[in-house]
């Protein structure tokens, strides 16, 4: 944070997502995105008497699963960032709308890691950082493997040898 015209100002988180997220985000949308656009061209093609309009309804979802396979990856790349320091969990992500989260180390309760399959694929993990909030846990999406395993670590020895209760 600094000080700019008399207010606080927050800076944005320091490190950036895994290079690799790109190619896991472009083929996670992908499968689902043809998932729907199968599902409506087959309902159009086997669907006796369907109005000919559908067919541009289908064709539009095919036009916009094209455009979020294409752009959502590389949008989602440049925003979402993430740091741990000392005293907080910050992070920044979205892709039409954007979310900032930060959480002082002394609410952090656990400290979880998840490698699905795909991300496996790609050599991604997530964290997730469960605080004392209502808003919910903190989740740090596609860092590689060895930084997520870093940063658990860290976090784990950094609330360790906080004095503070997280509740």
């Amino acid at each position: 944070m600094s000080d700019v015209g008399g207010g606080p100002v927050l800076r944005e988180p320091a490190n950036r997502v895994s290079p690799q997220a790109v190619p896991f985000w472009t083929v996670s949308a992908l499968l689902g995105d043809a998932a729907v656009v199968i599902a409506a061209a087959a309902a159009y093609f086997f669907i006796p008497d369907v109005p000919g309009w559908v067919g541009l309804v289908v064709l539009l979802i095919g036009v916009l699963a094209v455009a979020h396979v294409v752009l959502m990856p590389r949008i989602r790349f440049r925003v979402h960032r993430w740091e741990v320091t000392d005293t907080a969990v910050h992070t920044r992500e979205g892709w039409i709308g954007r979310t900032s989260r930060i959480a002082p180390i002394s609410r952090v309760q656990t400290v979880d890691s998840r490698q699905g399959a795909l991300m496996r694929l790609f050599g991604l993990s997530s964290i997730t950082v469960t605080t004392a909030s209502a808003a919910g846990p903190i989740t740090v999406d596609c860092l590689d493997a060895d930084t997520a395993r870093h940063v658990v670590a860290r976090l784990t020895a950094i609330t360790a040898a906080s004095e503070d209760d997280a509740t």
